[in-house]
């Protein structure tokens, strides 16, 4: 049963009731991330991610740690370019006491100066992690390829000049533009009593609100084609490419997934088939397709030996010429199909997966997701859909490219 409430402060609430479910999920979701920021700004989206659990006016750190553990339950976050999410998993008896931590840390964090300075520290380090990580480093330059050095193209971490200079204020000013009732959505997923989770919403969230309406949110929808080369003394060379892809809610979603999958989604894909299997050239290919509520993008990447880059990259570039003259075959498209669609059902087991499935939905479409309809709609799709659906994107003419490694002659 799906349950979907909207407070007088414009507050979301949905509810996935899974009866028989062990555990009980609970988000609360923030449609700002990255994308939002200016350039002085850039990182503290995640970074205020980090400092709602460095102690409020009730709790320290430790005790918003402990009284979580004391339940056995967890509680943990993430910041993606379009949202904040605040999260816990326990047994649906311990319900009200995770919206309680929760409440909590969202309301009536301190900002102490002294955990900010640590905290600093911490994200410093995560950033030097991703700059050790020549996967994310390849991926965060690509980004800033095609979309530019702005919105969707700045990376969710920020950079260490920018997140040292934040203060108290900072995150004060921008929570007050962004963590609003009007751009909030509470999801929980699990065994619970419908009535009993909406007055606890109620009272631990829709009536703590003191800011309601959210500042205008950025418009992403320019891309670039460009390329550029990150040196790096490592073994391997990393390729990443990006094209056109589709916005969330387009009707086509379902169709463009499956003809993804055939490029580059899962070990029958064409990408790693070829790349991998046949000539040997890496251990990681893949694509993927990220949508946001502007915009989309199609990716694809390879972790190849540093003399086997350019030839690793023709081929890729020739295995989604290919898709895109000669479309895919009836059996690709079957077993692409049925890959889709496992993947919403085995979802469907999650009380995590679904909470954020359901808040997704609800936050960037303003529609309840239902899984019944999406498998109707999944299944009705037609191998003819598929091809129309690679008609709109998989085209190398418009790519953006990044590559890092030791390799320094020209593409």
């Amino acid at each position: 049963m799906i349950f979907l409430k909207e407070f007088d402060n414009k507050l979301r609430l949905i509810i996935n009731k899974m009866d028989g479910a062990l555990t009980v999920s609970v988000g609360v979701l923030v449609k700002t991330g990255s994308v939002n920021e200016i350039a002085e700004e850039n990182g503290i989206s995640h970074f205020i991610e980090h400092t709602l659990f460095k102690g409020t006016k009730k709790r320290s750190a430790f005790e918003i740690s402990d009284c979580i553990d004391r339940i056995g339950a967890q509680i943990n976050a993430f910041t993606s370019k379009e949202l904040t999410c605040y999260y816990t998993k326990s047994m649906p008896e311990h319900l009200d006491k995770s919206l309680d931590v929760l409440s909590d840390i969202f309301f009536n964090s301190v900002f102490d100066e002294e955990e900010l300075e640590k905290e600093k520290g911490v994200v410093v380090e995560e950033i030097n992690m991703c700059d050790d990580t020549p996967e994310d480093l390849c991926l965060d330059l690509l980004a800033s390829n095609y979309f530019g050095n702005l919105g969707l193209g700045r990376p969710i971490l920020g950079t260490e000049k920018t997140v040292k200079s934040f203060s108290k204020a900072d995150i004060e000013r921008y929570m007050d533009k962004y963590y609003t009732s009007d751009n909030t959505v509470i999801s929980i997923a699990g065994n619970v009593d419908i009535d009993k989770a909406c007055a606890l919403v109620e009272g631990y969230f829709a009536s703590a609100f003191s800011r309601k309406k959210s500042a205008p949110q950025f418009k992403n929808k320019k891309t670039y084609s460009k390329s550029s080369y990150k040196y790096k003394k490592i073994e391997q060379a990393h390729i990443g490419i990006a094209m056109k892809g589709i916005k969330l809610g387009e009707d086509v979603a379902d169709s463009f997934a499956i003809a993804n999958t055939v490029l580059g989604g899962g070990m029958s894909s064409r990408l790693f088939q070829k790349i991998r299997e046949e000539m040997g050239l890496c251990y990681s290919v893949y694509s993927y397709a990220s949508s946001y509520k502007d915009t989309g993008v199609l990716e694809i990447y390879a972790g190849v030996n540093a003399d086997s880059r350019d030839r690793a990259l023709a081929e890729i570039v020739n295995q989604v010429k290919n898709l895109k003259e000669n479309g895919i075959t009836e059996q690709e498209f079957l077993r692409g199909k049925q890959q889709v669609k496992s993947a919403f059902i085995m979802s469907a087991e999650s009380t995590a997966s679904q909470m954020l499935l359901y808040a997704k939905n609800l936050i960037y479409l303003n529609k309840r997701f239902s899984l019944e309809e999406r498998l109707e709609k999944i299944d009705k799709i037609t191998l003819k859909d598929v091809l129309d659906a690679i008609d709109l994107s998989f085209d190398t003419s418009s790519m953006s490219l990044a590559t890092v490694g030791r390799c320094r002659k020209p593409l």
